[in-house]
Order: C-alpha cells, then structure tokens, then sequence
C-alpha cells in the first residue's frame, strides 16, 4: 500500500498495478459532487492573468471567510502556501497529531502533540480544524485558548482549513487581525470539487500577506482559477445546498460501513476513517473492485473513505464489502 499512503489519489498506479478503468476513486477528501458552473464560463488564455482579477477573486473569497481583504492572499493551491510558511520566517515547531502529511514535513525535528495536550507553549504550532485524516472537530474555546497562549509567548498558530467550507461554524477566520499571530489556510478544490484547478488561500496579518506576495511574484494564479473561484464563490445559493446535502451523504455511507462491522468516525462529511484489524487486506480487496482508498503509514489498521458521488457509488462500495 506505501505508494497510496502519502496522499489520495495516484489512480494511474492502481489501474497499472491492478487493471480496470472503471474506477471509483474514494482516496481523498474532495467533493464528489463538483461546482457545476465551471464548464459555462469563457476564458481568456491569450492574455496573462489580471491584477484586478486577482483582487476581485480576493474581494470575493474574503467576504466568504468573513474577514477583510486585506487579510486574503490567494495561492495556487494551500499546500504550496504551507510549504512556503518557514520561507516567510513562520516555522512551525509542533504539530496536532493525527495529521495532514505536509504538516509533520514542515516540523523538524518533529514533535507531534495529541489535541488533550493543547493549550501548548514552547513554540509555534500547526493543526488542522476539522482535522484530516480522523474528522476532529477542535471547538473555538480549545482554539482561543491555544491562541492566548501562542501570543504570551510569541509564536504562532497556524491552522489548515481545508475542510471547514462543510463544517463553517468550525472556522476561526474571524480572529484574524494584525495583532494576532494567527495563520489560516483555506482549500478551494476540496469543498467545490474542483481539485484541479490549484486554489487556495492564507489568511493572516497584513504583514504575513506582504511576505506571501513578495514570495509569489506576478502572476500567482491561471486566468481560469482567476475566474472559476471568482463565480464559485459568488453561488451561494449552491454553496448552502451543498452544506445542506452532504451530511444526508455522509449519513449513507455510515449506514452502509455500520452494515460490514466498520465503525466510522469523524465529523467532516466529505470522508469517512475506519479501523479494522487488517487495513492492508480491505485496501486489497476494494482495489481489486476498482475502488480506491486511503491507507496510512502512521498506522497500518487505518482507512480513510472518500464520500461517494452517487446512490450507484455507494451499492457498488456496499458489494465490494460485502465480498469476503
């Protein structure tokens, strides 16, 4: 499984490895219900993208998160922006445990913390909220506390939110500010399905926004990201629907993992962990139906799975299972 455990996806290997083209791919966290709107909008790929653009795309994203835009800078893709933190002199000196792969790479040496240790001291910190791969959901009085403490000792928290357009009422942007040492990361892809087109953004002080700036240059983003998150996140109407609609999902795939003995948990509706004594064998047995999900190396009795796209999707997961 080690070739899947790093992140979701790597499709062409399992079609390689195990044959089939028809495959159902719940390795990663993204919305298998995508934005629809992308297919009806023009763009120009003549021209290089526009700074106005990238300000209305700011204006727009920023008024979602409910911060100023100010405190917005737009990137191409969160995990580029977490791995250029300790270039911007942010390094984080601990990490929130279980977590994202790209946090642990950006703590070293590393020293991993379990949430009942928070609040914590000794340095800066990176968690995620709601926390991937497990769903875990840190309340606001456990991240204010975390964050009085980060500011009595001059370091700083830094949160991935790459989930939190499922769960809003988890976000904690609206604590950004310039007297804060407070970092948040924000995914466009994972929510709107829309992986592809490499969008993400930082939210932090003015200070840290100048530095991302500085760092990406011209041109940070494609006219089409430009003007694809622009429109998606002016569809509110699509975007409460979709909150609306994936827990139901959710609840469906947790009625159909209960079924087989496997108990799900995590409170982030687009994925689903299980534990089961041998993680390796499920990997196995699904991919050789064409399935594809998440092992982990950290430990080897987890699966992650991905929310299912369809009722089709979902009877085809519950006859792979049942097919012992």
């Amino acid at each position: 499984m080690s070739q899947w455990t790093f992140h979701g996806g790597r499709l062409a290997e399992a079609r390689a490895l195990y044959g089939g083209e028809d495959w159902l791919d719940l390795s990663t966290g993204i919305n298998p219900t995508p934005w629809p709107g992308a297919k009806d909008l023009a763009v120009d790929w003549q021209r290089l993208p526009d700074e106005m653009d990238l300000q209305e795309l700011e204006r727009e994203a920023a008024s979602y998160f409910g911060v100023d835009p100010t405190f917005v800078c737009a990137v191409p893709g969160s995990e580029i922006g977490l791995r250029l933190l300790r270039d911007i002199g942010v390094m984080p000196t601990a990490y929130v445990m279980p977590a994202y792969r790209t946090h642990a790479d950006l703590v070293m040496p590393r020293i991993a913390l379990e949430p009942i240790a928070l609040p914590w001291s000794s340095g800066s910190l990176i968690l995620a909220n709601p926390n991937n791969p497990d769903g875990r959901i840190l309340h606001r009085q456990v991240l204010g506390e975390q964050l009085a403490v980060t500011e009595a000792a001059v370091h700083w928290l830094v949160i991935d939110e790459a989930f939190a357009d499922t769960v809003p009422e988890a976000s904690f942007a609206s604590e950004i500010g310039d007297d804060r040492p407070l970092i948040i990361f924000r995914s466009f892809g994972k929510f709107f399905g829309l992986a592809g087109v490499r969008l993400g953004f930082v939210l932090g002080p003015r200070s840290v926004i100048a530095a991302y700036r500085a760092k990406l240059g011209s041109w940070p983003l494609s006219s089409a990201a430009l003007v694809i998150g622009t429109a998606a996140y002016r569809d509110r109407a699509w975007i409460g629907s979709m909150r609306s609609i994936l827990p139901g999902q959710a609840a469906s795939l947790d009625a159909v993992l209960a079924h087989h003995g496997l108990e799900p948990f995590g409170a982030c509706p687009l994925f689903r962990l299980i534990e089961t004594t041998d993680a390796a064998a499920l990997f196995d047995r699904l991919a050789r139906h064409s399935i594809l999900t998440r092992p982990f190396d950290e430990n080897r009795r987890w699966l992650r799975v991905g929310l299912p796209g369809s009722a089709e999707d979902l009877v085809r997961l519950d006859r792979a299972l049942s097919d012992v």
